[in-house]
């Protein structure tokens, strides 16, 4: 079983939203920014999800 932190994928998803202009009538950059907006505050949960997901194998085949 491999885990994945959620700061990890939190860090990610910052990355791309990060990598489009702040243009809030571009529904790509709404979709990252409030996706990002709401698992930063809700991380707990987020890393219960993960850890769910990855006792089932769903990170088995993410590259290190």
């Amino acid at each position: 079983m491999k885990s994945i932190k959620a700061e990890t994928l939190l860090a990610e998803l910052n990355r791309l939203r990060k990598d489009l202009d702040e243009d809030p009538s571009d529904l790509e950059w709404l979709t990252l920014h409030h996706a990002f907006c709401f698992i930063s505050y809700k991380m707990g949960e987020f890393q219960s999800y993960l850890n769910q997901e990855a006792a089932k194998g769903g990170f088995d085949r993410l590259e290190s």
